[in-house]
């Protein structure tokens, strides 16, 4: 649906606790050599790994360690080599090894900010040109009048024809009062555009009203990725959102990979009002079970799009609306990754991921490589025959969205048939009836 606009590791769910996220290990040693950095990665295994596949056995860990240490290792690059092969034999995709730029740029992106001109980029696979997205509103490329649709052909007068949206991206990034000049090409016309960097907060929520033609208000929120603005921007869209009186929402996590965990069970606190959002159980067999506050935002009814490309922390929240009879999921089976990773960052600058714990939904259900299933099941089809642009999400354009407002203002029309509508107050199981 939406082509790769997130990094693989945003399929993550990270621990944010201050107990296991971004853990340095820099005080356990006095030096960052290659050899000592590799026998930091090994113990973290050894120590914390989650093996949910079965193949890990300790005692050939332990015999790898007096092996892969009898090397010699010279640079950094040749201990990054080491690592990645030895986490290699541990099958598991989300157990990474990140180098200190690969690191740096996984905190950015997490971070909710970055520094460069505020502009949010894909890669046309048929004619390979990258296009922008959109800008993001008060960004230097928006305030420069970069608009949808628009195509980068080079950076600081360089063609990037053939280049990656990866190493374009590094490119456009840069130091914050630092110059990039983008040429453009919109329609027929050809012209260069001069950026000076910024800090960009990057925006994980988008939301709006939609009128209906029946007299219904529908809340629309796209919940983009679970950064460390997301619940903020959450709170303050549904605060917004609430003032305008909807009779409900339609929550969309379609292709939101994922991110923090913690982020995922605060957004989940601001929809229920009571029950289980999620536990988690380490090797161990510890549990960490969280719950609600009693302090949700709204209780109108709520219907979630899903897909193929909702992971992560997106079945964390969808998984608690759907366990506590919250709200209706609608669309496609979930991506089903119900692993969590800890972030621990080593003392050359370098990052692991690795897998610590997994998570089960209220109903104790193991998601992992299984998803969720949708409680009505719909493809998307486009009704203007064309390619799904950001412009069509939650619009009439876009199928699975008519179906959650289809869903929506059948309620409504029963609700306004059969008693007095009070907007004010709404029923939290209300949604499941269908």
């Amino acid at each position: 649906m939406f082509k790769k606009l997130f990094k693989a590791f945003l399929f993550l769910v990270f621990i944010t606790s201050p107990s296991l996220s971004f853990q340095s290990n820099a005080s356990t040693f006095v030096t960052d050599s290659p050899k000592e950095i590799i026998d930091q990665v090994w113990q973290i295994i050894y120590r914390d790994f989650l093996d949910y596949s079965g193949k890990f056995k300790s005692e050939e860990w332990i015999k790898l360690r007096k092996d892969i240490l009898s090397g010699k290792y010279y640079e950094p690059e040749d201990s990054y080599i080491a690592i990645r092969e030895m986490l290699a034999q541990l099958d598991d995709p989300y157990t990474r090894f990140l180098d200190p730029e690969e690191f740096n740029e996984m905190r950015i992106d997490t971070s909710g900010e970055l520094m460069g001109v505020g502009i949010q980029i894909s890669l046309n696979e048929e004619t390979n040109e990258i296009v922008v997205v959109s800008p993001i509103d008060g960004s230097p490329a928006f305030n420069a009048g970069i608009k949808a649709k628009d195509i980068i052909v080079s950076i600081n007068e360089k063609s990037i024809d053939g280049l990656s949206i990866d190493n374009a991206v590094k490119l456009i990034r840069g130091k914050k009062g630092t110059k990039v000049e983008l040429g453009i090409i919109r329609g027929d016309d050809f012209f260069k555009v001069s950026l000076i960097r910024d800090r960009i907060e990057i925006n994980a929520v988008d939301s709006r009203i939609n009128n209906t033609n029946i007299g219904a208000k529908i809340g629309y929120i796209r919940l983009k990725q679970f950064n460390a603005n997301a619940a903020k921007e959450m709170s303050y869209a549904l605060k917004k959102l609430e003032r305008k009186e909807p009779f409900g929402y339609v929550l969309d996590l379609r292709s939101n990979p994922g991110g923090l965990l913690e982020a995922s069970i605060e957004i989940a606190r601001q929809w229920i009002n009571k029950g289980i959002i999620v536990s988690t159980k380490t090797k161990n067999g510890i549990t960490d079970v969280r719950r609600s506050k009693g302090r949700a935002l709204t209780d109108r009814p709520v219907v979630v799009l899903i897909d193929e490309g909702s992971a992560s922390a997106s079945e964390i929240l969808s998984g608690a609306i759907k366990d506590n009879n919250r709200g209706i999921l609608v669309g496609k089976k979930t991506f089903g990754k119900g692993l969590v990773q800890s972030v621990r960052s080593l003392p050359d600058g370098s990052g692991l991921t690795v897998t610590v714990a997994k998570y089960l939904t209220p109903s104790g259900k193991d998601i992992n490589k299984h998803g969720i299933e949708p409680d009505i099941k719909i493809d998307l089809l486009l009704n203007n025959g064309n390619k799904l642009t950001n412009l069509d999400l939650g619009t009439l354009n876009d199928s699975q969205y008519i179906k959650a407002e289809n869903f929506l203002t059948n309620k409504f029309n029963i609700l306004n048939n059969t008693t007095s509508y009070n907007p004010n107050k709404s029923n939290l199981n209300f949604a499941l009836d269908y």
